[in-house]
C-alpha cells in the first residue's frame, strides 16, 4: 500500500490544452508519477504528435489524445463517453486550454474605445467557457463518482489590472469567481471529496508571450522590466515550477482544500514595488 499523501498514480487525469507549453508540461509531469493522462487539444496534428511522444516515451496504455473543441459540449460527450469505455473514470480534469487571442491585446497606442469587440467575446468564450463546458461535461463524472479534482488557470491579470489586455483580464477574473462558485456547489451537493481550485501563475516565457516580453535580440521589454521591478524573485518563472503545484492539489494532501486561488507568481500579486 502507498501511504504517500502525494501519490496521484492510477489515476485518471484530463488535460485540455494539452499540446499547448503550460498543458503539455502539467500532463507530462502526472506521467511521469504514474497517472494516466487524456490530451485534448483543437489541433488533429499536434495531438497526433504529442500523444506519439507521450506513447513513446510512457507507453500506450497510459496516454489517450483527441482532437476536440472544447466550446463544443457535443464533441466533448463524445470525448468523455470514450474515455470512460476504455478507462472507467475521470479523476482530475486540468482546464488549461485557453490563452489571449490574436489581435485582443490593446498596442500602446491604442485606449479601450479601439477594440475590436468581436474580438473581445472570441477572448471571453475561450478562457471562460473553455473551462466552464468541459467543467459541466467531466465534472458531471466527478459528481457521480462522488470524487474527484478540477484545476482551472487563472492569471496575475486576474488579481491586479494589467494594461492592454482586457478581455483576457475579465475572463482570469470569471474563472476565479467560477473556481469559488463551483468548489461550493460540488461539496454542498455532490461530495466532500471533490475539490475545485485554480493555480494563478506569474510571468512566464512562452510562445503566446515571448514577442511581448523578449525583443528581437533576446533583451528584455520595457514591459518585462516592470514586471521584474514587481517580481521580489526578480525573475521569469519556469514553466515546470507549476507542475508541483498540480501534483499537490491533485493528490490527498489537498484534501481540505477547495475554491482557492493559488498564486505560483515568484512573489508578484503580493508586492507593492514600495
Amino acid at each position: 500500500m502507498n501511504n504517500n499523501i502525494f501519490d496521484v498514480s492510477e489515476k485518471v487525469a484530463i488535460v485540455t490544452g494539452g499540446t499547448g507549453v503550460l498543458g503539455g508540461s502539467i500532463a507530462e509531469s502526472l506521467l511521469k508519477s504514474g497517472t494516466k493522462v487524456v490530451i485534448i487539444g483543437r489541433s488533429e496534428e499536434k495531438v497526433r504528435k504529442k500523444t506519439e511522444l507521450f506513447h513513446n516515451n510512457f507507453g500506450t496504455e497510459k496516454v489517450l489524445g483527441y482532437a476536440c473543441n472544447v466550446l463544443d459540449i457535443d464533441q466533448l460527450r463524445i470525448v468523455k463517453k470514450d474515455i470512460l469505455d476504455k478507462w472507467n473514470r475521470i479523476d482530475i480534469l486540468i482546464n488549461c486550454a485557453g490563452g489571449n487571442v490574436k489581435g485582443a491585446t490593446l498596442t500602446e497606442q491604442q485606449s479601450f474605445f479601439d477594440m475590436n469587440l468581436d474580438l473581445w467575446d472570441d477572448v471571453l468564450n475561450l478562457n471562460l467557457n473553455g473551462s466552464i463546458y468541459p467543467s459541466f461535461v467531466f465534472g458531471e463524472i466527478m459528481a457521480e463518482q462522488k470524487t474527484g479534482c478540477i484545476i482551472n488557470i487563472s492569471s496575475m491579470a486576474a488579481l491586479t489590472s494589467i494594461t492592454r489586455v482586457p478581455g483576457y483580464s475579465a475572463a482570469k477574473a470569471a474563472i476565479d469567481n467560477f473556481t469559488r462558485w463551483l468548489a461550493m456547489e460540488m461539496a454542498l451537493k455532490f461530495s466532500d471529496k471533490i475539490r475545485v481550485n485554480a493555480i494563478a501563475p506569474g510571468f512566464f516565457i512562452g510562445n503566446q508571450n515571448r514577442n511581448v516580453l523578449l525583443n528581437d535580440d533576446g533583451t528584455l521589454t520595457q514591459r518585462s522590466e516592470k514586471v521584474l521591478a514587481k517580481t521580489p524573485m526578480k525573475r521569469f518563472g519556469d514553466i515546470g515550477e507549476l507542475n508541483g503545484t498540480v501534483q499537490f492539489f491533485c493528490s490527498d494532501a489537498a484534501s481540505f482544500i477547495t475554491g482557492v486561488v493559488l498564486p505560483v507568481d515568484g512573489g508578484f500579486s503580493i508586492f507593492s514595488g514600495v
